[in-house]
């Protein structure tokens, strides 16, 4: 005689909750191990490709031009050089926006001139010209005053700031757009009487920030 085991609903219900509760338990470790494996490659990408930002160096800069037209008016010229580098092995750089102008003790002397775009290859060195004309730029009242103070130093110090927004190419693939600044500076000897141009040619780094 065969033996009939009835099983409750009960039992039934706990059976199916079990089985569920394993289930979701295997689709938690499953989603939980790509995304750590995706995760994983994205840094290990980052590692090879981290970009390193652009190097810049100021190699000459000559002032034609730089008198007063009236109290707080001045006018100037500047031919700039700078040398760019990218010191990346994998990795381009577009540069779709460059702008530079200079300053003296943080007030703009010029303004803005901008640089056509371009593409810098990796490891490549590029020499970027620029002329920096201000008409009739407006100064503080304190600027001949300050000048006559650097002009006894027998030094002018002058600040040159490149902004600009820039994007990475690896292969096919660009990044977005970023941002970056950068600044240079540049020392001329400044005697006693003066005769443009006022010329420094000893060449020096600059900072640059991302």
């Amino acid at each position: 005689m065969s033996q009939i085991h009835e099983k409750s609903p009960k039992h039934c219900a706990n059976k199916q909750a079990i089985n569920l509760h394993k289930f979701n338990k295997k689709l938690f470790f499953s989603f939980s191990t790509l995304f750590l494996s995706i995760l994983s490659l994205i840094f290990l990408v980052w590692l090879v490709l981290h970009p390193t930002k652009p190097q810049f160096s100021l190699k000459e800069a000559d002032i034609n031009q730089l008198n007063l037209s009236g109290p707080s008016l001045l006018n100037s010229s500047i031919q700039l050089t700078l040398l760019s580098n990218n010191p990346n092995k994998k990795v381009g750089i577009y540069y779709d926006e460059f702008l530079l102008y200079a300053s003296y003790k943080g007030q703009k002397i010029t303004p803005e001139t901008s640089i056509s775009p371009f593409y810098q290859e990796h490891e490549e060195t590029n020499l970027l010209s620029a002329s920096l004309v201000g008409n009739q730029q407006p100064v503080a009242p304190s600027f001949a005053y300050e000048v006559q103070r650097d002009q006894g130093t027998g030094r002018l110090v002058l600040s040159f700031k490149v902004m600009g927004r820039l994007r990475w190419k690896v292969g096919t693939w660009v990044s977005g757009r970023y941002r970056f600044i950068v600044n240079c500076i540049a020392i001329m000897p400044f005697g006693r009487i003066p005769s443009p141009p006022l010329s420094s040619r000893q060449g020096s780094q600059c900072s640059t920030t991302i």
